[in-house]
């Protein structure tokens, strides 16, 4: 089978410049790795990766294959590449496994060890909140019920009854890591695993402490007061500092996120910082014009309708909507008027309306303004 384009295979231009062409080999050699893809054809795409990175990566080969192509590389055809990709893969012999995985993703396996001994924070944890409407509007402290794993106040988290309990690791000696060799066509593997006897911590403890019996941590039901500030909308977070994840060897505990989601008010809608209600008047109202109160978050306010409002007509109430969570400014009280028709007349009532209607019979009635523009 004919040799794939090298330029090909690693899905980028001729033009590529060599982080380009780096970026392009770390994804595909990530992607195909025997050791990650369990697909039956991974291994010859990771060979063919490996093969066309080795000749691109190279200034003078990939010279060479832009002019004469994969031909500059068959010795059979008398090629000059100097030796060519034999399927070997000697830039991985005897490396670390985590080493090659950690560069893929951007880091070091040096540090990645550096750092497995050290003090670690714990990682954060997130629950959701459910309050009322007006809660939201107005804001509430809420007493939290949390359970959480506390640093133990004696020991700090190492676990040891004094700093002098604790010793190196004897198995890891320190690491926390230990290494294991595995040999495969691609060369000698070292793979790396969380040291038994430690636990990754690189120390053993002689003396547990007498308070977290060695735990390092307290576990405690606790209630703490979150204050929820006026204004704050659904799906926000609010942040409890040091309440999440406990830390390893002696690190610090993450952070709570407590989500907000706020439960639907029978007459209020919020749309941003604005207020939506709906207010039904009676059609004389309407007409002549009335005042009526209603209501806000902050309490009744006097609106007064003006004459000839229409059904679905706005009004605004100035400040009486939302307040800005970063300042002391307010959105608006939208209210929008519903014209409510009787569907039960009294004689006299009914008899006013004749009268109304009669009265329309002499004058243009709006019905037949309507009809008149499709006369025109």
């Amino acid at each position: 089978m004919a040799k794939r384009d090298y330029y090909e295979v690693l899905g980028v231009s001729k033009d590529a410049d060599a982080p380009t062409i780096k970026r392009a080999y770390r994804k595909l050699a990530k992607t195909y790795h025997p050791d990650v893809n369990k697909e039956a054809d991974a291994e010859e795409k990771f060979k063919e990766v490996q093969e066309a990175y080795d000749v691109l990566s190279d200034d003078n080969k990939r010279a060479a294959y832009d002019r004469y192509g994969h031909a500059a590389f068959d010795q059979s055809a008398g090629g000059f590449g100097g030796g060519g990709f034999q399927g070997g893969f000697s830039g991985f012999d005897d490396m670390d496994l985590g080493d090659i995985f950690s560069s893929f993703f951007g880091g070091g396996g040096g540090s990645t060890r550096a750092r497995s001994t050290g003090p670690r924070r714990g990682q954060d944890r997130y629950m959701q909140v459910e309050i009322d409407f007006m809660d939201a509007i107005n804001g509430k402290t809420l007493d939290l019920k949390i359970n959480y794993d506390e640093q133990c106040s004696h020991c700090h988290g190492t676990g040891a009854e004094t700093p002098n309990d604790y010793t190196t690791c004897s198995r890891c000696n320190g690491t926390g890591q230990i290494k294991t060799q595995q040999r495969t066509a691609f060369g000698t593997f070292v793979n790396q695993s969380v040291c038994p006897d430690c636990q990754g911590t690189g120390k053993t403890v002689k003396t547990k402490c007498h308070q977290c019996h060695g735990s390092g941590y307290t576990n405690k039901n606790i209630t703490v007061e979150l204050k929820i500030p006026a204004g704050i909308d659904s799906h926000q977070q609010l942040r409890v500092a040091g309440k999440g994840a406990r830390g390893s060897n002696g690190g610090s505990n993450g952070d709570l996120y407590v989500e907000i989601v706020i439960k639907r008010h029978p007459h209020f809608v919020r749309d941003g910082r604005n207020i939506l209600i709906n207010i039904p008047i009676s059609a004389p109202n309407a007409t002549l014009g009335c005042e009526v109160d209603v209501p806000t978050p902050y309490g009744e306010v006097t609106l007064k309708i003006p004459e000839g409002t229409q059904h679905g007509t706005t009004l605004r109430l100035k400040g009486k909507g939302v307040k800005d969570l970063r300042s002391d400014n307010y959105g608006d009280e939208l209210v929008k008027i519903e014209v409510k028709i009787p569907t039960k007349l009294s004689k006299e009532e009914k008899e006013l309306y004749r009268k109304i209607i009669e009265k329309d019979k002499k004058k243009d009635s709006f019905f037949d303004n309507f009809k008149r523009a499709f006369k025109r």
